[in-house]
This record gives structure tokens, C-alpha cells and sequence, in this order.
């Protein structure tokens, strides 16, 4: 299997000047290749594959006018041609949108292969540079000179810090010991996860505790002309909140989606469609400062890597008006309503944990029945549940 290792990277002022000028040229190839696609199609409906693509890039670097390319790597050059290959195959298959053009005001980087870099005993040689790149290796329990990588990425963030990411392919880990345990879960935004088990875990708001600061840095940033220095650096610190903001939030979902895949052999949770719920002006930006698309991804390549099972249910399940003792069924069920009583059993129901309760329950029934144990990147596979629904008739207890 594969892993990346991802450092902070410290280059001398030289570095940063090849790193730069290699930034900005992957950048023009991108942006450049991607609009000579959209014009073949446009004028001639013809698809571009990577041979095409790469002997665009060829006489692109040919001219007098590009010849600059020629000055940096060829290899992440090539790279992003891939990249770009790849990010139309999945636009075509309904994985990802239409790729765009790349600003020179985001996250930059660049790709090398084995052909553009050397490492040897922990030390980086990338193309164009005759002194190693320096980078802090913060995992004590692996040692930086065994390692053979496979690729490497270096970019840098809006706020200017530096990193290099090591793709190296290991050996799966054994898988952890069995619990015997099996875990619904429900997300949401006053809390951030609810389990089946009556476990309630609270959400940070990492977004929320930080806007008034953000806001502070925007009006200082608003207030500068456009192009000057002093409005680069108060982009800068912009950037830097945002990138504490997004720290937070992946430490959190980290812990959690790991504390939730040591402890149970099973995870179920629902198939929430986060881009149409994003749609919503009230719930928007609370919505995005919970991170569930993310903490679906943790969970998806950790229970594969540890020898967990991971059940994605049907979003239209109506967990939270169903009874878990019953099965019966409401009619309607307001948002702000976060406890009610089964009227055919008598149940006191706490919205969040009946609903955890049916998600555990539906995702048992699919993995017995032989549905399908969703992992990272198997989004568009329906569930048994959802090609074959039960009718279940409301205010009627289901058999």
C-alpha cells in the first residue's frame, strides 16, 4: 500500500528562487494546456488524451515565447500534464467537476518523479539544484534513510510556508485486534457526532472561535492598495488564520475518526450529500467548518489500512423519525425537535442516538443481506437498502 510522509521544508533563498520559477511554470502549463483543450472541444469536439497533450506541451517549449519552460525540470512540467489527464478522466466519470484554470495567489507545487530527484540516506537532491533541500522529519518511529519514495511534492501554502511530501509504498500494517463492537453514527452540527452507543461528541465551531479575528485581518487587508507590499503581507496573515483554522480542524477529525476505528469493527454512517447541503445560506458555513467530507475519507482509508469495515446507508433513510424500539414510523419531524415519544411504543427518544440507533441497524442489515462495505472513493455505489427499498407505511410498526 501506499503512504505519504508530509515534512516542512526549509529552502535557501536560491532553492526558493528554482522552486518559485518552477511554480509558476507548472502553472502556465496548466492553465495554457487546459484552455487549448477547451478550444479543441469547442471548435472540434475532439477529446485530447495525454500523447496529445504532451506533444502540446513539446511545442509549447519550442517557441520563443515559452522558451523559459526550458530553464526548469522537465519532469513536473510532464506531471501536470498527467494530473490534468486524470482530473478529466474523473470529470467524465461524474467522480469530480470540470478541472479549472490555477491562480498564482494559492497553494503551489510540483511534483517530481525518480527521474527528478535522489535521495540518499535522508537527504533530498531535487533537478536544478546542487544542495539537498532541508526538511524536519517529525516521526520518530520511522527512519528517514530507509525510507525509498516514490514521489515527491513540494509546495507552499498562501502564507508562505514550505513542505515536501515523500510517496513511499509500504507494506500493509496488521490489522488491529477485534472488539466485537459495531458503531452507528450520526453527524451533525450542534454536535459534531452522535454514536449509537449514547456517546456524544461535541463540535468544536474551530471556524467560529477564530472569525472574529479573521474578520479583523480581511478589514485590514481591504483597507490596503491592491499590489503593494503591505497588502501582500496582510494577505499573508489572512492565510495564516485560515491555516490554523484548517490545522485545528484536521487534528480533530484525525483523533476522532481514529479513536472511532480502534474502538469498533464496524462503522456505519449515512451518505450525506455535503455539496447540496452547502446550498443552504443559514447552514453553509456551519456545515463547512464540521469537515464531514474529510472525516469520511479518514474513515474510509483507515478502516481499510486496519482491517475495519466501514457501511455507508442511504441518505434518504429516515433514521430520525423511525423508532429504534418499534419501528414506527412519524409522519413529520420539525428540525428543532431533539427529543420525542414513540406514540406506539412509548419510547423516549433523544433524536440524535435513535437516529445513530436505525443507522447501526441499517448498515447490520446491508452487510448480512450481502450489500455492498463502502471504503475511500466508492461514493457513486448504491446499497442494497436504496436499489431495493422496504415499503414501510407511516404511523405502521414495520414487521
Amino acid at each position: 500500500m501506499r503512504t505519504a510522509y508530509k515534512c516542512r521544508a526549509y529552502p535557501t533563498p536560491e532553492q526558493a528562487g528554482v522552486l518559485s520559477r518552477t511554480f509558476g511554470c507548472v502553472r502556465v502549463v496548466w492553465n495554457r494546456t487546459l484552455a487549448w483543450r477547451r478550444d479543441r472541444y469547442r471548435t472540434q469536439q475532439a477529446k485530447i488524451g495525454f500523447v496529445q497533450a504532451n506533444a502540446y506541451l513539446t511545442a509549447m517549449k519550442a517557441t520563443d515565447e515559452l522558451a523559459w519552460l526550458n530553464e526548469v525540470s522537465s519532469v513536473p512540467l510532464q506531471q501536470a500534464i498527467r494530473h490534468q489527464q486524470t482530473a478529466f478522466a474523473n470529470f467524465f466519470a461524474g467522480r469530480a467537476r470540470h478541472p479549472r484554470y490555477k491562480s498564482r495567489t494559492g497553494r503551489q507545487s510540483a511534483e517530481y518523479t525518480r527521474s527528478g530527484f535522489r535521495y540518499r540516506e535522508g537527504r533530498l537532491y531535487l533537478a536544478k539544484m546542487d544542495a539537498p533541500l532541508a526538511f524536519v522529519w517529525p516521526w520518530p518511529d520511522v527512519d528517514p534513510t530507509a525510507i525509498d519514495p516514490t514521489t515527491v511534492t513540494v509546495s507552499r501554502d498562501p502564507c508562505g510556508r514550505w513542505y515536501v511530501s515523500f510517496a513511499v509504498d509500504i507494506t500493509a500494517p496488521d490489522p488491529l485486534a477485534t472488539s466485537g463492537a459495531a458503531v452507528g453514527v450520526d453527524l451533525g452540527v450542534t454536535d459534531f457526532a452522535v454514536t449509537s452507543d449514547g456517546d456524544k461528541i461535541p463540535n468544536p465551531r474551530h471556524l467560529a472561535k477564530r472569525e472574529r479575528n479573521l474578520a479583523r485581518y480581511q478589514r485590514r487587508q481591504a483597507r490596503k492598495t491592491r499590489g503593494s507590499n503591505n497588502h501582500r503581507k496582510a494577505k499573508a496573515k489572512v492565510a495564516r488564520a485560515h491555516r490554523k483554522v484548517r490545522a485545528s480542524r484536521t487534528d480533530f477529525l484525525h483523533k476522532t475518526s481514529t479513536r472511532l476505528v480502534r474502538d469498533h469493527d464496524v462503522i456505519v454512517i449515512e451518505d450525506l450529500a455535503v455539496a447540496n447541503m452547502v446550498r443552504n445560506r443559514t447552514l453553509a458555513k456551519a456545515i463547512s467548518d464540521c469537515g464531514w467530507g474529510a472525516f469520511r475519507r479518514m474513515l474510509g482509508y483507515k478502516t481499510a489500512r486496519h482491517g475495519r469495515r466501514l457501511i455507508v446507508v442511504d441518505r434518504w433513510l429516515p433514521s430520525s423519525k423511525t423508532c429504534s424500539t418499534c419501528g414506527h414510523l412519524l409522519t413529520q419531524l420539525a428540525l428543532s425537535t431533539r427529543t420525542w415519544q414513540c406514540p406506539s411504543c412509548g419510547t423516549r427518544h433523544d433524536r440524535d442516538i435513535n437516529a445513530a440507533k436505525n443507522i447501526l441497524a441499517a448498515g447490520l442489515a446491508v452487510s448480512a443481506c450481502g450489500g455492498d462495505v463502502r471504503h475511500s472513493g466508492a461514493f457513486g455505489v448504491q446499497s442494497p437498502g436504496k436499489q431495493e427499498p422496504q415499503p414501510v407505511k407511516v404511523g405502521i410498526p414495520r414487521p
